[in-house]
């Protein structure tokens, strides 16, 4: 079983062998991990300057992998150990590569953190996949992340034209993209396009889906169906997934996320708004209480903000920031921005049918999206009425903190900030999440509401704001609210020789 990750060089003073740091493997030595059901080789075939491919070779025992295994007769025994299980990518791959590259796809890189943080140049190649439902099922899996998907069907036997085609491909997908995100596109779908697990599917998959599906899975056109694979068909566990992947979205609840439980009495409930929805309007009112005209998202994402702050007509001019550029082109096209224009600045602007004048003229006038990083000073963020870091603090590394505090609180400056976060205290009320463990798999920390308090307010007193909270959710007696709100208002210059 065999998977290659290639990359050239990202810039004339960056190295392609550099991909060694970010995976933290050394291009010079070939390792091997054991791992259930066999072992893992990673090695190098190449590693210049220009151009850089590491390899994972699984080596499956196929008696490992049924010892100990009850039940069945000789039919049984003949299918664990007569399969395809030693040379097509599967669950075990996927696996695999979360043991050997755990750190990479977390994202963290401490040698090399502007690196991680950014797209790389990528191709993959996986000779032998298998293809529950035909080989298009890969392009319907890759394409809407942004892969360029190249495959060859492998014949069944070349011998005997006549027997057709295999249900295998030979995979190989090119882009542009955070290595993190493309190792956890591999990790979440190589078992769904096999439609099949190799180990016990329960509760616990939940999280691990959601972890490491985060906002991608989330939007993806084909969520379900990949929540349907991965979680082996059993509804109770999908639907508590989706229900998850929603609030990551933003979005309404589709079929599926709206279907009844058991206890249900028809036409006795109705579906409550789901998190997402609840924070989202939050905010709004947050921000409409603060009487701001010019509002800037800061970590737009996809723009479902945005989207909503665009219905709006009292908002004259509306900007969308993140560090992501795919991002921001998901965000152009959730809100019909066509085309989106991105000059040398890095600023895009469109016109989006979306805007409540339905005028497109005006609409571009009041949007406008641009790339940048929190935690480096940009002149572009000066100047609003209201900043609104909705959901974003927590994937910050703590030791940036305090950048993104002198960026936004020191720097821009705008007369109100609103900041959303997880509250740790809750999360015990989410029984599918593991304790000790995050709502997503990029969260660097989530903090409980006397630590997001007290960092509230020592930037609030360092920069010359007064904050103030507002629970998200429901308020729960015992552990707080789901989500926790801060609304930062102006009132003076920051405080002399402060660290903010």
């Amino acid at each position: 079983m065999l998977l290659t990750l290639t990359t050239t060089a990202p810039a004339p003073a960056i190295p392609a062998s550099d991909l060694g740091f970010l995976l933290h493997k050394h291009p010079g030595r070939a390792q091997s991990y054991p791992v259930a059901g066999g072992t893992a080789h990673v090695f190098y075939p190449e590693a210049t300057d220009e151009r850089c491919t590491v390899a994972v070779l699984l080596e499956v025992d196929p008696i490992a992998l049924v010892r100990g295994r009850k039940g069945g007769g000789e039919g049984f025994a003949l299918g664990a150990y007569v399969n395809d299980r030693p040379y097509a990518a599967s669950s075990l791959l996927a696996v695999a590569m979360a043991r050997v590259f755990r750190t990479a796809m977390s994202g963290r890189c401490d040698d090399r953190p502007e690196l991680a943080a950014g797209p790389l140049p990528l191709t993959i190649r996986i000779p032998a996949l298998p293809c529950a439902g035909g080989p298009g099922v890969a392009e319907q899996m890759f394409a809407p992340l942004g892969w360029r998907v190249e495959l060859t069907t492998i014949p069944a036997d070349p011998e005997f034209p006549q027997w057709g085609d295999s249900a295998y491909v030979d995979l190989e997908l090119r882009g542009s993209m955070r290595l993190a995100d493309a190792l956890t596109h591999l990790y979440v779908l190589l078992p769904v396009l096999d439609n099949a697990q190799h180990y016990w599917v329960g509760p616990a998959e939940v999280d691990k889906l959601v972890r490491a599906g985060g906002s991608w899975l989330a939007t993806h056109p084909h969520r379900d169906l990949i929540t349907r694979r991965y979680l082996a068909h059993q509804g109770s566990l999908v639907r508590s997934a989706v229900d998850r992947l929603t609030e990551l979205d933003g979005s309404e609840p589709s079929a599926l996320d709206a279907e009844p439980s058991v206890a249900d009495a028809p036409g006795t409930a109705t579906t409550p708004p789901s998190l997402a929805v609840l924070r989202r309007q939050a905010v709004l009112d947050a921000i409409q209480k603060s009487g701001a005209t010019r509002v800037l998202d800061l970590g737009c994402g996809e723009g479902a903000l945005l989207a909503a702050l665009l219905g709006n007509p009292a908002y004259a001019e509306i900007v969308g920031v993140d560090v992501s550029v795919r991002a921001l082109e998901r965000a152009s096209r959730r809100l019909r921005m066509d085309p989106p224009s991105w000059d040398a600045a890095g600023d895009a602007t469109g016109a989006p049918a979306s805007a409540s004048t339905g005028h497109p003229g005006r609409g571009r006038d009041r949007l406008r999206l641009f790339q940048s990083s929190l935690t480096y000073q940009d002149d572009r963020l000066a100047g609003f009425d209201a900043a609104v870091l909705m959901e974003v603090i927590e994937h910050v590394d703590p030791p940036r903190l305090r950048a993104l505090e002198r960026t936004v609180f020191g720097s821009a400056r705008p007369g109100t900030v609103i900041v959303t976060t997880p509250n740790a205290d809750y999360n015990i009320r989410y029984p599918d999440l593991d304790a000790g463990t995050h709502r997503h798999h990029d969260h660097r920390f989530e903090w409980t509401r006397e630590e997001f308090r007290a960092w509230a307010r020592n930037v609030a007193e360092a920069n010359g704001y007064v904050v103030t909270f507002t629970p998200v959710g429901e308020d729960d007696p015992e552990v707080g609210p789901p989500t926790q709100l801060a609304t930062f208002v102006l009132t003076s210059s920051p405080t002399t020789g402060s660290a903010a």
